[in-house]
């Protein structure tokens, strides 16, 4: 049975994370575009880094970079990746392990639909803005309720728990937890956090928003 837990995901990344690095060579346009906006910052955050594919994007950038994931295997297939360019911490994105208002710029791609609670999922949004200087901005994304792979409604309001297999050479299936997330969910939680969205947009079944810290910025 799977173990829909902190621990529960952190070990399915620890089974399938050298494989699943090899498959995640290419920086996603997205975060492409989103840095590319960027001039110049003193430190950028890349929460749930994986293979360090965005983290070397913020390392062209930012003068520091820190990328933290919550896979051992995942942060060694970034540390051949990216070396000394960038700073790594094996974390919980729910609980960052950094100062309050360090942080410039921030990427969070990919990784918060993979906690299990909806407790987890809104002390992280809070503890990005937390970590989020006055001026920071950040990228958030998840998998949405609009991604032809998934048969729900446009209009849905609230997503769903899932579970979408990662097959092993061998043939092995490995089951990943999920929530997916109704766009209008999203933009919920992200309104109910301590996070104010600048801009939304919905590209190949994703949801993104670009992030700031409620409250701090002029």
């Amino acid at each position: 049975m799977e173990d829909r837990s902190r621990a529960g995901v952190r070990r399915t990344y620890e089974r399938i994370g050298a494989h699943f690095s090899k498959t995640r060579e290419y920086a996603w346009p997205e975060v492409e575009s989103f840095v590319d906006e960027v001039d110049a910052c003193q430190t950028a955050l890349d929460i749930g880094c994986g293979n360090g594919r965005h983290a070397a994007l913020l390392a062209d950038v930012a003068d520091r970079v820190v990328g933290l994931d919550a896979s051992r295997s995942l942060l060694d297939a970034a540390t051949e990746r990216v070396g000394s360019r960038v700073s790594l911490l094996l974390g919980d994105a729910s609980r960052l392990p950094l100062a309050d208002d360090c942080v410039d710029l921030a990427v969070y791609v990919a990784t918060l639909h993979h906690l299990p609670s909806a407790a987890d999922r809104r002390a992280s949004l809070d503890e990005l803005a937390r970590v989020l200087g006055p001026e920071g901005r950040a990228l958030v994304s998840v998998w949405s309720t609009a991604h032809d792979r998934f048969d729900a409604p446009e209009d849905a309001e609230t997503g769903f728990d899932t579970t979408v297999d990662w097959t092993l050479p061998g043939g092995e299936t490995v089951p990943r937890f999920y929530h997916i997330y109704a766009p209008a969910e999203f933009e919920r939680e992200l309104d109910d956090s301590g996070l104010e969205t600048v801009s939304f947009e919905i590209s190949s079944g994703n949801c993104y928003a670009v992030v700031r810290s409620e409250g701090k910025g002029p």
